[in-house]
């Protein structure tokens, strides 16, 4: 009990950093709600196991007695008596149980992983940097930003389409179209050359995996899609291919010799940008866009695995961003942006010219075993024993917010964009110029004339 008390002092300390959903009072209605329950389930067995006993001697009384004298012996009715009472008894618990686990469930599913020691305590403006990569961009003329350098060059549109396809959404025409195949052939090659295995897995889930990877599909306003609950039950689309991935490792074990299992996946994300007013325009908050994920399943022996492929992760992204030609910086993550899962975060953001601040390109975080506890993604260690693994994820390439910084990194006087060297080859092109069409003119909506 001692040990419970300073590890509760704990959690309450760490409640207070991350300033998430729950405090310490919330915290202490958890564990005393768990510690009814186990008393609960505890008071179960026992009745569970004294039904049983009951049970056979009432068996043995009828077999071994005369029928006509059986109803009038004392021990037979004193059992009768008493496996009423414990049915009575079991009923009433078994309800309390259900009540307890469900108030249990419910909350405990706020409560947020361990910080790491080193984690910088605060809100974002406490991030730490960790290191500045790349020369920044100079110009000698007037920058765009991305949006004004797509339309020119007729490869992003974002205008004229909340008849078609709503607010915060964007077509990729021509080069655009094949700057974001591009990005995503390089980084997938990368990172299969690298060990990771690829995966195309469903954008449509189960909430309880949502739940399990830390997210809250039922949060109002919900930061992920719910489909019509009349028509498809409990389906949510994914805002990550992370939520796929770990589901495919739910419910199952990877033998030690295999860890870790490092994936990438491509997928196309939907994500519902509740802060509409963040960023309205421009590329850089979408309803819809392809990302390019890593995730990682580690052992958790001595438990620095995790943190050295946390460390793996973040060394890939750097390498990415820097042959891509980017100037960027390394952020360690503070307390209060760390989220429900992740034990440590880091995030890199991209100077991005037109918009005149950096942005934030990629995130990279170890999630220890919180992820694994809530989704049962286990491992056999040396001694064939069932452990929980550790999970890691993090952003190879979110295509979006890498054409911004991509686009407004390479413009050129012309308004011409340079094709980065290493996307080249897939690109097909050294320079993104106007094309030789006519951009399409706007005519306006086909709408039926009102009498």
């Amino acid at each position: 009990m001692e040990a419970l008390s300073a590890r509760s002092e704990q959690a309450e300390r760490e409640l207070e950093t991350r300033k998430g959903p729950l405090g310490p009072r919330d915290l202490r209605e958890i564990l005393s709600t768990w510690q009814r329950l186990v008393n609960v389930q505890e008071e179960i067995g026992k009745l569970e196991i004294e039904k049983e006993e009951v049970s056979v001697q009432v068996k043995y009384l009828v077999e071994t007695q005369d029928k006509s004298t059986l109803q009038s012996l004392p021990d037979y009715q004193a059992l009768r008596n008493r496996g009423r009472e414990i049915r009575h008894q079991l009923n009433s618990l078994y309800l309390e149980e259900l009540e307890l686990d469900e108030k249990y469930y419910l909350k405990a599913l706020k409560l947020p992983n361990w910080t790491h020691p080193d984690v910088p305590v605060g809100d974002e403006s406490q991030a730490r940097v960790v290191e500045v990569m790349g020369e920044k961009p100079a110009f000698d003329f007037k920058v765009k930003g991305h949006l004004e350098i797509g339309e020119d060059l007729d490869i992003v549109r974002q205008r004229r389409l909340s008849h078609i396809s709503g607010h915060r959404s964007y077509y990729l025409r021509g080069a655009g179209a094949m700057l974001q195949h591009a990005l995503v052939q390089f980084t997938v090659s990368k990172l299969v050359k690298q060990g990771f295995i690829p995966m195309a897995v469903p954008d449509l889930l189960r909430g309880a995996v949502f739940e399990g990877c830390g997210m809250q599909p039922n949060a109002v306003p919900s930061p992920v899609y719910n489909i019509d609950p009349s028509r498809f039950e409990d389906l949510c689309l994914a805002g990550t291919s992370e939520v796929g991935i770990a589901g495919y490792f739910m419910d199952h074990a990877v033998n030690l010799e295999d860890l870790p299992v490092r994936t990438v996946c491509s997928s196309t994300c939907y994500r519902t940008e509740t802060d509409t007013g963040k960023e309205p325009w421009g590329l850089y908050r979408v309803h819809q866009f392809t990302k390019v994920e890593m995730f990682g399943v580690t052992a958790a022996e001595s438990g620095e695995e995790s943190a050295a492929l946390l460390e793996e992760f973040l060394a890939l992204q750097k390498e990415i961003c820097s042959e891509l030609g980017l100037h960027y910086k390394v952020l360690d993550m503070p307390t209060q942006e760390l989220g429900l899962p992740a034990y440590r975060k880091y995030d890199i953001e991209a100077w991005m010219p037109g918009r005149g601040k950096y942005g934030e390109i990629s995130s990279a975080s170890n999630c220890t075993d919180y992820q694994s506890r809530r989704l049962n993604i286990m491992y056999y260690d040396r001694m064939g024993q069932l452990c929980y693994a550790h999970t890691v994820n993090g952003t190879a390439c979110a295509v979006p917010r890498m054409l911004i910084a991509l686009l407004e990194s390479n413009q050129l006087q012309d308004g011409s964009v340079r094709v980065p060297a290493i996307l080249q080859p897939f690109v097909g092109a050294e320079i993104i110029v106007r094309p030789s069409y006519a951009p399409l003119k706007y005519i306006g909506p086909n709408q039926p004339k009102r009498r």
